[in-house]
């Protein structure tokens, strides 16, 4: 099999932040997962594309660094989509870039989501928020979503429960992106002459 692509979209604020491990956490799984060649990942901070990204909002027009990290994510095997959880909801930057997205960018793209927060009570922001958003863009999200709280970080069996759930849903990617077909390069398309689609009418 030849390379797979995955893009990682991580919405973390600070630096370094939860939000960014566990989305490495994530990527790594499924490369260690995906029984290819080469996987290639890509891992787009948002908070470097905060200005761009509301600029896009009310122009309407992206700028060029915003334009090749779109191409990255709409042309990805897979996405992984990482957000810190505010007021019982992903970041309003989270969802900012997924709205400047062409509303069919993401038909039928296989995305793991996963979260972080400072509480376990948030974790149903993964169910309750992110999958209906995902929905909406008609993504095909895998059944296990990855939910971090602070807790999750603070000991060696709490880690290797986070680490459970994450091989799991690295599994659940992997699976996905493998039974797809492969993506056709852009510029590798078969020509027809144009005497001989006259001479088929």
């Amino acid at each position: 099999m030849t390379a797979r692509t995955i893009a990682v979209v991580t919405a973390g604020l600070s630096q370094p932040s939860s939000t960014r491990l566990l989305a490495e956490r994530l990527a790594e799984a499924t490369r260690a997962a995906l029984a290819v060649d080469e996987v290639g990942v890509e891992v787009i901070e948002l908070r470097d594309l905060a200005i761009d990204v509301t600029n896009t909002m009310l122009t309407g027009f992206p700028s060029p660094r915003l334009r090749e990290v779109i191409d990255t994510v709409t042309r990805a095997d897979a996405l992984i989509a990482v957000t810190p959880v505010f007021t019982a909801s992903y970041s309003g930057l989270f969802k900012s870039f997924f709205d400047v997205l062409d509303n069919d960018a993401l038909d039928g793209k296989p995305v793991l989501l996963g979260a972080t927060g400072g509480t376990e009570r948030h974790s149903l922001v993964l169910d309750f928020a992110l999958r209906p958003l995902f929905a909406y863009l008609r993504a095909t999200p895998v059944a296990t979503g990855v939910y971090a709280a602070s807790s999750d970080w603070g000991s060696v069996s709490a880690t290797g429960a986070l680490q459970q759930r994450v091989e799991r849903a690295a599994g659940e990617l992997a699976a996905l992106v493998s039974a797809a077909p492969e993506a056709k390069p852009e510029d590798e398309f078969t020509s027809v002459p144009f005497e001989q689609l006259l001479a088929g009418n």
